[in-house]
């Protein structure tokens, strides 16, 4: 075996590349692009914040109305070679609507760095959004995390990071997270389409699977999934519930009905749907 039960590549690809199991795929990525250029238009916006020396290091910050406001951090998907943080500015407008200030994160893709090297840069824009938030009007004591996709699987590494050792920083930073569709176990990558653009290795698999990592204790979880989105999307995110379990933080796992993984994030949109009224339960 490959991995879990699976003996090909092409068994792997099955499961894990979305394209096979939802035939709008086009449609909705177009989606993103469409709604994200209306929420830049409609919503002030500071775009391409610095938050580390290299030019992918930036992110995207739209102001809620008021004064330290709450702040939601988002980490884009894309299975870390595709798309950027600008793609998924429809994200905002929900938070924004409820009050919320939402930083949206970019980073540099695979190949031309690997995925220690985002997982680091994920990292240090959190650590920038906490040393810098009352300057946009944010609560730096009010910070939640959410992730879509490759994006969950960033929302994992920051469940996993020491920020009083690393960063200096208070060991409960992050006071929420929400990782949607993530991908928490990395061991299947190496055997399928997605190798040649991310070349990865034995070490990096086990240091960057979120399921290996000590997670820190977090008050407010949430773990959801699509329930058309493929078993392997589904069985990743109910282990990785499990698992947060057995170590004492008190995760929920969320199945939202008649949602893949592509219209699961339209969750943002307007008013907010389940996703979103759990971050405002939040802040």
């Amino acid at each position: 075996m490959l991995y879990h039960t699976f003996s090909t590549q092409e068994e792997i690809d099955q499961e894990y590349n979305p394209r096979f199991i939802v035939e709008n795929t086009d449609e909705l990525i177009q989606s993103y692009f469409t709604e994200s250029q209306r929420v830049l238009r409609e919503y002030s916006n500071r775009s391409a914040v610095a938050y580390g020396p290299t030019p992918s290091e930036t992110l995207d910050i739209f102001p809620a109305e008021k004064l330290c406001s709450s702040i939601h951090i988002f980490f884009h998907g894309g299975y870390w070679h595709s798309l950027t943080s600008r793609d998924f500015a429809f994200v905002a407008e929900g938070l924004v609507r409820n009050g919320i200030t939402a930083v949206l994160v970019n980073y540099a893709l695979c190949p031309s760095v690997n995925i220690d090297e985002i997982v680091r840069q994920s990292r240090a824009a959190a650590a920038w959004t906490y040393r810098n938030a009352e300057d946009f009007g944010g609560n730096p004591e009010r910070i939640s995390v959410s992730g879509h996709s490759a994006g969950g699987h960033l929302t994992g590494m920051l469940m996993s990071t020491d920020w009083e050792k690393n960063y200096g920083l208070p060991p409960n930073l992050i006071k929420g997270f929400l990782p949607v569709s993530g991908l928490f176990d990395l061991k299947p990558f190496p055997f399928s389409w997605l190798q040649p653009k991310l070349l990865l290795t034995s070490e990096q698999v086990l240091r960057n699977s979120p399921v290996f990592l000590k997670p820190v204790y977090t008050p407010h979880v949430m773990v959801a999934v699509g329930a058309d989105e493929s078993d392997e999307f589904q069985r990743q995110s109910k282990n990785y519930t499990i698992f947060l379990q057995k170590h004492g933080v008190p995760a929920e796992y969320l199945s939202m009905p008649g949602k893949n993984h592509f219209n699961i994030i339209h969750d943002f949109l307007g008013d907010g749907g389940p996703l979103c009224k759990k971050i405002i339960e939040w802040k």
